[in-house]
């Protein structure tokens, strides 16, 4: 990296955290498209199976203990939650419903893929989906699932692994690469991986820059 493009990504960085230390408010929760809401700001989504650790990622992101609600029973979130960033409003970060969710009834499981499916096809201020995976796991065949819905979209989206903290140094190197050369294959997947931890603030800088990049796109 050059030393311009290293100082225009420390500039990068530095206002990602000035603006997620302003304003951030729970704007409304959405069970259905009707009740969007208006597309006046760029957005930027967070998907995740259930349990992968999306909301305790968001509130880091934040920096704030419990903007988003954790929820010990998978598949609780059935609902696109709205949060606004910024005064006034430059962004909404959208925290999308979780899914392989085993218990569900079928009836549930198939309302979430249209809500979700339509959602991701037809909202023009979507600029980036920050797809999350449990690095202790690895990319799973419902991960794989939401990677082609993404793909079949055109949504463009970035690949974050989550609870970095909960695993050896060595198994994370290579369920990184195993990561991104998964990215890789895909149309519409970032090849980088950015790797976190919700407990050791480990990625939060670098995932804050990578929000408000993609919102500024």
């Amino acid at each position: 990296m050059s030393p311009e493009e290293q100082a225009a990504r420390a500039e990068l960085i530095e206002r990602a955290r000035l603006l997620f230390a302003g304003r951030i408010d729970f704007l409304k929760s959405a069970p259905a498209l009707k009740f969007l809401p208006d597309p006046t700001v760029p957005e930027v989504a967070f998907a995740g199976r259930s349990n992968v650790g999306k909301s305790s990622l968001l509130n880091a992101l934040t920096g704030r203990k419990s903007l988003a609600r954790t929820s010990v029973t998978p598949g609780r979130t059935q609902e696109l939650n709205y949060f606004e960033v910024g005064e006034p409003t430059r962004l909404r970060l959208v925290d999308m419903p979780g899914y392989g969710f085993a218990k569900a009834p079928p009836k549930v499981v198939e309302q979430w893929r249209r809500l979700v499916r339509d959602f991701l096809r037809g909202r023009v201020v979507l600029k980036r989906t920050l797809l999350l995976i449990d690095s202790r796991h690895g990319i799973k065949p419902v991960d794989e699932d939401m990677m082609q819905m993404l793909d079949e979209a055109g949504v463009g989206y970035r690949v974050v692994l989550t609870k970095a903290d909960k695993i050896k140094a060595s198994e994370l190197a290579a369920v990184t690469a195993a990561t991104e050369a998964a990215a890789r294959k895909r149309t519409a997947a970032y090849p980088q991986v950015i790797v976190t931890s919700s407990e050791k603030r480990m990625g939060i800088e670098e995932l804050r820059a990578a929000v408000l990049e993609d919102a500024e796109q």
